[in-house]
């Protein structure tokens, strides 16, 4: 392959895949933000589902991107593709990626992106799947990176600003209820998505919000009887 030639296929292969590595960066930082202390991940796995082959899906950049996403919100360091292995490597960050073979048209790289962080504890205890991992799942929809799955309940927020997550008993006004104290304290909310496990029984609530609330807005939210638990995650 000629040098112009391998150049345009770079380009091209860069143009496509970045949605993508925002949402690989974006998953990352969600991840490491819900474990208890932020501290002590030593053990990641991530998954990536894919029509395509698995030798015409380069996964490097995304790898760095995640993480970039894991390490850069607990420390000083900064990470980019040149030296996320190795700083990894330096922090004892072991990062595992498999691949889920899908069927269908493979015109998207990706049809969705897992990340997976065994042995911590939780800030947000339903973040936890069936498999004992933190897991967060995400997609690009539209060229934007979209939060689809927090443990085992499925979501659908814009990663664009950053997200409260609310565990609560699934009852009628909830939505109503969460909207409200962010509107009377100013904080725009640009997304909102609930997932439930089965009709009044637990739900949890991604909502999407343009600034940083307040703690007494958090602890407002907090307050409502039906909420169990909640987090606020920075992008």
């Amino acid at each position: 392959m000629g040098r112009g030639v391998a150049g345009h296929y770079a380009r091209l292969v860069l143009s496509e895949l970045k949605p993508f590595v925002v949402l690989a960066d974006k998953l990352g930082r969600l991840a490491v933000q819900l474990v208890a202390g932020g501290s002590g991940v030593k053990t990641v796995r991530v998954s990536y589902a894919s029509a395509r082959a698995p030798d015409d899906l380069d996964t490097r950049l995304l790898r760095a991107m995640i993480t970039k996403g894991l390490i850069e919100p607990i420390s000083s360091v900064f990470v980019n593709l040149v030296n996320a292995d190795f700083t990894a490597k330096q922090r004892g960050l072991r990062i595992t990626e498999e691949r889920v073979i899908l069927d269908g048209s493979p015109e998207s790289p990706l049809e969705y992106i897992q990340v997976q962080i065994a042995n911590v504890e939780s800030r947000f205890a339903s973040a936890i799947s069936d498999s004992g991992e933190i897991t967060v799942e995400g997609r690009v929809k539209d060229g934007i990176p979209h939060l689809t799955r927090v443990g085992g309940f499925e979501v659908d927020v814009s990663l664009e600003g950053s997200i409260i997550l609310c565990r609560q008993v699934d009852q009628p006004g909830m939505i109503g209820k969460v909207g409200s104290i962010l509107g009377e304290e100013n904080v725009n909310v640009s997304f909102m998505s609930v997932g439930r496990i089965a009709p009044r029984k637990q739900a949890v609530m991604a909502i999407g919000v343009d600034d940083q609330p307040s703690r007494e807005t958090l602890k407002k939210i907090g307050d409502i009887p039906a909420v169990e638990e909640f987090v606020f995650l920075k992008l």
